[in-house]
């Protein structure tokens, strides 16, 4: 499953992407019609907060207060697996990690790369990735999710 979240579902996309999922964040201010047809031609599922939008064929309401429950509710319509492929796609700008290269993994800070890995990088931003305690409460996050 892909997904192309409307601008109000930033948390819950950075969710998706911490547990692998393809999920494509809509342009500021993009009219219905643009996001409409987005999730059509790159066959993704419109994730929305907007009923009216959420009306249309390809289409799904997202309703709940805050990631976590938006979060449990929609893996109670569709069928997320939350561990299913953790921490493989940048929560930033969606794009698929690479394993870093030496001369990434030492711009690292010196404690993380004490860490036994695995270091990965973003191909479009850079952002660089590693086993902390960021990611581990994430992980703590998405295995409660899993759990519900």
């Amino acid at each position: 499953m892909r997904f192309l979240c409307d601008e109000m579902l930033v948390r819950l996309a950075r969710l998706l992407r911490a547990a692998g999922y393809d999920a494509a964040m809509a342009e500021p201010g993009a009219p219905d019609a643009a996001l409409l047809a987005r999730a059509v031609e790159e066959d993704r599922i419109l994730l929305t907060r907007d009923k009216r939008l959420a009306a249309h064929p390809g289409a799904l309401l997202v309703e709940g207060r805050g990631s976590t429950e938006e979060a449990t509710l929609l893996a109670a319509r569709l069928p997320i697996d939350w561990r299913r492929a953790p921490f493989t796609r940048c929560v930033v700008d969606n794009a698929p990690l690479r394993p870093a290269a030496a001369a990434e993994i030492a711009r690292m800070p010196r404690s993380a790369q004490e860490k036994p890995g695995p270091f990965r990088v973003c191909p479009l931003c850079g952002r660089l990735y590693w086993p902390g305690s960021h990611v581990q409460r994430m992980a703590a996050r998405l295995q409660s999710l899993a759990g519900l």
